[in-house]
């Protein structure tokens, strides 16, 4: 996927690349300050950086979860990002429709965990020719997700990479089966660490989904010893106001510190 990428910088670093960004589109001035701010880590740290954030978060638990701020308002502002710092973007699209129009904004389609099996989404986003990353359903085995890429790669758009964002644990929690890095790899497809969705737990009484973002450094550093190509970060100046999954993101401000230490991991096992 990385190698699509034409305004990527670092590819030859050998480093880990890096999705990053806020979870949700809440306007200008918070996507600029995210953005500049992980742009300026991952150039002093020479990491790969592609900037993500949702336009819309088509799943919420409650009616009257924070979706968005308007379609095309939020993709105005994701396109704006890529152009003024020079970075690749991704955002996640949940029908066939949106394919066609996300792809104009952006430089990486994302395919849901929830909707990674959905044939009709996985042909449109390829046929966009875009790089496409999958998220592995939580109910989905590693093993099974050699046939969602093959969606993609039989469509005739061979740039796809696999998100693990963690495998259910009954109905509240989620785990990291580490066996899954390998076996995704063993498709000849990057592999990405969802090192904040990972940690979420689903299903709580209020309708909000929680999560345990003090073992955040703890996964990634997990992952990156694995050997996982890739990490996707959620970051926010301030998650407790995140108008979404701030219960799992990592603060903007801890986000520098935690990349030396995995580049230190990366180094140790290469």
């Amino acid at each position: 996927m990385i190698n699509a990428l034409s305004n990527i910088k670092y590819k030859d670093s050998n480093n880990f690349y890096l999705l990053a960004g806020p979870c949700a589109i809440e306007g200008d001035e918070m996507a600029f300050e995210i953005a500049e701010k992980i742009k300026l880590i991952t150039d002093s740290l020479k990491i790969p950086f592609i900037f993500k954030g949702s336009y819309r978060k088509a799943n919420r638990s409650r009616l009257d979860s924070f979706t968005g701020i308007g379609d095309k308002q939020a993709l105005e502002i994701i396109k704006k990002v890529g152009s003024h710092f020079k970075i690749p973007t991704l955002t996640d699209i949940h029908n066939s429709e949106e394919a066609t129009m996300a792809a104009k904004y952006v430089d990486v389609l994302q395919i849901p965990a929830f909707l990674c099996r959905q044939t009709n989404l996985l042909v449109a986003a390829a046929k966009t020719g875009k790089a496409v990353n999958i998220k592995k359903g939580q109910f989905l085995s590693a093993e099974s997700m050699k046939f969602a890429a093959q969606k993609i790669i039989n469509s005739g758009n061979p740039h796809v990479a696999i998100t693990d964002r963690g495998t259910m644990f009954g109905y509240n929690d989620l785990i990291v089966d580490m066996r899954s890095i390998p076996t995704l790899q063993s498709f000849d497809l990057p592999v990405i660490l969802d090192v904040t969705h990972s940690l979420q737990q689903p299903n709580q009484n209020s309708g909000v989904t929680g999560g345990k973002p003090q073992l955040i450094e703890t996964i990634a550093k997990a992952g990156i010893a694995v050997g996982a190509n890739g990490l996707f970060i959620e970051t926010h100046p301030n998650p407790a106001k995140a108008k979404s999954d701030g219960a799992n993101m990592l603060p903007l401000n801890k986000l520098e510190d935690l990349l030396k230490k995995l580049i230190r991991i990366r180094k140790a096992i290469l």
